[in-house]
């Protein structure tokens, strides 16, 4: 998610689409806290790791 996330935001800065500005900056953020909660042992939704 966070891969996805970067390749949006690189694209919609690439080809001036603020759609996919906006949704690889929402992924990456996403993607983000559920590494860190992840990380940190805290289970979410009844899984313990994200990948």
């Amino acid at each position: 998610m966070i891969i996805l996330g970067v390749v949006l935001l690189l694209l919609g800065f690439l080809l001036k689409v603020s759609i996919l500005y906006t949704i690889g900056a929402i992924l990456l953020v996403i993607g983000l806290v559920l590494l860190v909660l992840g990380s940190i042992g805290r289970p979410l939704a009844g899984r313990r790791h994200y990948y």
